[in-house]
């Protein structure tokens, strides 16, 4: 893939950053912030339907949601839930730690908090509310966060109820989980003002960062989540969901520029054809008979179903361009089949562009231009399989998709897949989802509650580089690249805890040093957790460890996630070594190589080191080594001073 230059693009990125807080009960009720992991013998069952706004009008999004027409159940911990969670109760006044929160967080970004909050009512029927709706209130409007010299505009933060936990799907029915649904969120939504995919990457991480350093914030997989708006010049606003990893957002933002660049070639392309989104037709066709001997494995196993068949549309003047490739692995084609699989819940769709393959062949193709009455020398052909209703809704959305190809970029949200592509989710919910919540009063943002939060606004970044470097002896250069690591506020938690026994640079070397090099030997630091880096730090500081042995055993900690640590040590040889057991081993290195030794004084140390260190390395710290080291070549050889030494 050749470079893009965003610049030309006219790329634009918006944010929308969720943190999760770490208060002791949840938004609207008392019940605690923590998740359980055993099943609940308590279940409810539940469908939703979209409600109409005080417009009249129903959301699209939450229209797809109900087309879908599936069954919800729903586990309810006693634990972590109560008859708020389960909508049998009314929800309770606005948890006020949270809102103190919320407060401080608008502070550090210079936004201005509103004076009354009012809780809103955000209509989501995907089963993640019970209720069918999530409660969300508005806190602060018009801040902005400094990145370098730009200022990035902060448009609004929002405080809202987390959703239940999805645990599984089985056909029409979806399981969750309600003890995650209430516990408070902060919504941070920045203004379209970024235009790099790096610089979208710095953003979120200071606006993590800034939440985390309030001490209020949850930690670990799911606590934190990216979305983000991206769009190009004559492009169009998408939203891509569920971005987990703060490094895979660059990725995500250039592979969403090049998709709506592609299909703006398509668009143009479509153009010159002269095609018309008219010229589209839904004319939908039972092709059966077509496959009745087909040796496509796909489409006989679906036929032999009673009930289900082969279905066709002509997508006229199309040929050529459902195999153009829109991001890495997915072509137009592919976004085809997202809508298929959405609207219609099919498996897949097949496309002449991609055929004879699959086990198609030639003369079955041929067999579907002449009964569709196509031109294969111009049309595209999208056939499926499976139940007749269900091909039907498939294909009558790769027509209306096809249709939009013509315009040039439909405006949707998207989910994030693994490798920074992304697909197609739902159509972007408009202003006909929310109408206010009724059963919760006013909360009033008193001058009382401004001052509790300031005492928990994050200290300025620029003080705190020079507190790192004056207080905890930090270099300039190290101090500097944590301040812009998202565990900053661990590095602080830590340095307070084993600060007396470990040296700050060495913990914030494992931040920012350790964990980084790992990624770059494709080790999976997605699983390093806060509660693995201080198990390590504690164990440096016990003694059981040395500094030098960090990297090993946390590769191997996230390469063999279910061992305990004191395992690992024991497996890799690496606990520490005593003072006599290292001056045993010097003195059998220095016997072991005496004449050497000898024979090389200048080079004596070198090589004794050297020996030395591929005995004790990762088990006792180098200085230590060196050290003993000197002190045995000068006992037992009469060799070096430490003016020598310093010249070897």
């Amino acid at each position: 893939m050749s470079k893009l230059d965003f610049k030309e693009l006219g790329l634009r990125v918006g944010l929308e950053i969720h943190v999760q807080l770490d208060t002791s009960r949840k938004l609207f009720c008392k019940c605690p912030t923590k998740l359980v992991e055993e099943q609940s013998k308590f279940n409810i069952e539940r469908g939703l339907r979209p409600a109409k706004s005080e417009t009249g009008e129903i959301d699209p999004a939450a229209m797809l949601e109900w087309r879908r027409e599936r069954v919800f159940i729903y586990e309810a911990p006693p634990e972590s839930s109560c008859l708020v969670e389960i909508d049998e109760e009314p929800p309770h006044q606005l948890d006020e730690d949270s809102l103190t929160v919320a407060i401080a967080i608008a502070k550090a970004l210079n936004m201005r908090v509103v004076d009354e909050v009012h809780v809103m009512r955000k209509i989501v029927v995907d089963g993640s509310n019970v209720s069918g709706f999530q409660r969300t209130a508005l806190i602060a409007l018009d801040g902005f966060i400094m990145e370098g010299e730009k200022k990035i505009g902060i448009q609004t933060l929002c405080l809202e109820e987390d959703a239940a936990r999805k645990i599984s799907e089985e056909g029409n029915k979806v399981f969750y989980r309600v003890d995650r649904l209430g516990i408070p969120l902060v919504e941070i939504a920045t203004a379209p003002d970024i235009n790099d995919p790096e610089e979208a990457m710095r953003v979120a991480l200071k606006l993590g960062q800034l939440v985390r350093l309030t001490g209020y914030a949850k930690r670990g997989l799911g606590t934190i989540r990216q979305d983000l708006n991206v769009s190009i010049r004559d492009g169009a606003k998408v939203e891509i969901k569920g971005v987990q990893h703060l490094y895979l957002i660059p990725r995500v933002v250039e592979l969403e520029a090049l998709r709506q660049q592609r299909l703006l070639e398509i668009r143009d392309e479509l153009l010159k054809r002269n095609v018309k989104p008219e010229d589209i037709r839904e004319e939908i066709v039972d092709v059966t008979e077509v496959f009745e001997n087909t040796s496509s494995k796909i489409i006989r196993r679906s036929i032999a179903t009673p009930g289900n068949g082969v279905f066709a549309v002509v997508l006229k003047k199309f040929k050529g361009l459902l195999g153009k490739e829109v991001q890495p692995g997915r072509r137009f084609g592919t976004e085809l089949a997202d809508y298929a699989r959405v609207w219609g819940g099919v498996g897949g769709i097949f496309h002449t562009d991609e055929l004879p393959s699959y086990g198609i062949t030639a003369e079955e193709v041929r067999n579907l231009y002449e009964k569709l009455g196509a031109n294969p020398s111009e049309d595209a052909i999208v056939i499926v399989a499976d139940q007749r209703e269900k091909c039907v809704k498939a294909l009558k959305a790769v027509v209306d998709r096809a249709r939009q190809a013509v315009i040039g970029v439909p405006e949707e949200t998207r989910s994030a897949n693994p490798d920074g592509t992304s697909k197609y989710m739902r159509p972007r919910p408009g202003a006909a989802r929310m109408y206010p919540e009724t059963d919760i009063p006013l909360a009033y943002v008193t001058p009382d509650l401004v001052e509790k939060a300031m005492k928990i606004v994050p200290e300025p970044p620029d003080a705190k580089l020079k507190r790192f470097v004056e207080e905890h002896k930090l270099s300039v250069e190290l101090a500097t690249t944590l301040i812009r690591d998202l565990r900053l506020d661990l590095f602080e938690k830590l340095t307070a805890k084993y600060g007396g026994s470990v040296q700050p640079s060495i913990i914030a070397s494992i931040l920012v040093n350790i964990i980084p090099s790992l990624r770059k030997e494709n080790v999976p630091i997605e699983n390093v957790t806060d509660e693995l880096i201080e198990e390590i730090v504690d164990m440096l500081s016990r003694g059981e460890i040395s500094k030098e042995a960090i990297p090993d055993l946390m590769k191997h900690a996230l390469l063999n996630p279910g061992k305990k640590l004191k395992e690992l040590v024991k497996e890799l040889g690496i606990t520490r070594l005593d003072v006599n057991e290292l001056d045993r081993i010097i003195e059998e290195v220095v016997e072991r190589h005496r004449e050497k030794l000898l024979a090389r004084k200048e080079k004596a140390f070198a090589i004794a080191m050297s020996e030395t260190m591929k005995i004790v390395r990762g088990r006792i710290d180098g200085a230590i080594v060196a050290e003993n080291v000197k002190k045995k070549l000068r006992e037992k050889l009469n060799i070096g001073s430490d003016d020598e030494y310093s010249r070897q």
